[in-house]
């Protein structure tokens, strides 16, 4: 045999090598396509005027487009602990939630009845905690909120969750007879009762910018607060990172400081992996067509996207990752 192959010209030898060394890498590095099974693909996103509205918008027309078998709609919702109840009620198939919404969800801890059995398709960007006042009210800073009216969130949002857990930092000595008097607000709620003064601040949890606060500023002038150093490692460093909201965004004097959690991207444990694999790879072939519908879509990247602690990927996401190499 090796007689029979050394007998080849030396050009024939090489192209002999390169097209087995193809065949072999073709015939080890992807899975074989398989149908997509037919079906509804309802997605939970959030509030008008925050990002998970627009974005869950977008990869629902984005699935209608290329993927026929399926037949995406995006529902509204109050934010990541009311999709994650949908998606443990079967009332969703993929939904938006925060990092640190996802843990308890999965735990079938507070505010969870029982454990939610999810994947996560992606990480697919980062939330900023906003906490949003006005310019004239004398605030600085969150530990300033001591007796003063806020908004927290709507009462099944990720926002509301993550308030709840810095207003009880001891450090913040917001507790006890210090206790700000809570409402729970969504989104343009808050911006409104802000703005017309019914209260003084209010806490967001989302990308930059955040369409509803960029309007408010049309009405109001307003100011970030900004949260002590060290309130990620309170928090739980697992989930929260110490980040600065950039000075530019709102038009501000100064970058604030703050803490940023990650955004996934999740499905029901058992959507088909076909389907799974579907939807992970239409969020990268599609981009740009996410991107258009909000800028956050830009931060969608091979290299983070599979970050998604405390959630495994799910088996048909980890296919497509594989596939798609390093």
């Amino acid at each position: 045999m090796w007689t029979q192959f050394s007998s080849c010209p030396h050009r024939a030898w090489v192209i002999t090598l390169l097209s087995l060394a193809v065949l072999v890498a073709g015939g080890c590095g992807g899975e074989a396509e398989q149908p997509l099974p037919a079906g509804d693909v309802r997605i939970a996103t959030g509030l008008d005027g925050g990002v998970y509205w627009p974005y869950g918008r977008a990869i629902a027309k984005a699935v209608n487009r290329h993927l026929p078998a399926l037949r995406a709609s995006a529902l509204t919702t109050q934010g990541s602990v009311e999709n994650l109840q949908r998606l443990g009620e079967r009332q969703a198939d993929v939904a938006f939630t925060l990092a640190d919404t996802a843990g308890p969800a999965k735990a079938g801890k507070p505010p969870f009845s029982s454990a939610v059995p999810m994947a996560a398709l992606a990480r697919i960007y980062d939330d900023y905690v906003q906490v949003i006042a006005r310019a004239d009210s004398g605030l600085r800073s969150v530990a300033d909120l001591a007796h003063r009216r806020i908004s927290i969130g709507a009462p099944r949002s990720g926002t509301a969750l993550t308030a709840k857990r810095i207003l009880g930092l001891p450090d913040l000595r917001l507790g006890g007879s210090r206790k700000p008097q809570k409402d729970e607000l969504g989104l343009r709620d808050s911006a409104d009762a802000l703005a017309a003064g019914r209260i003084e601040a209010f806490f967001w949890s989302g990308g930059l910018p955040t369409q509803a606060i960029v309007e408010l500023q049309e009405k109001v002038t307003i100011r970030l607060l900004d949260l002590p150093d060290g309130t990620a490692a309170k928090l739980d460093a697992n989930l929260y990172t110490e980040s600065q909201i950039p000075r530019y965004v709102y038009g501000g004097t100064r970058p604030v400081s703050t803490v940023a959690a990650a955004n996934l991207l999740v499905v029901r444990q058992d959507l088909p992996e076909e389907t799974a694999f579907r939807l992970t790879r239409l969020l990268f072939d599609h981009q740009r067509e996410l991107e258009a519908a909000h800028d956050e879509a830009r931060r969608l990247n091979l290299r983070k996207a599979i970050a998604t602690y405390p959630l495994d990927l799910h088996p048909g996401a980890a296919r497509f990752y594989r596939e798609a190499g390093p």
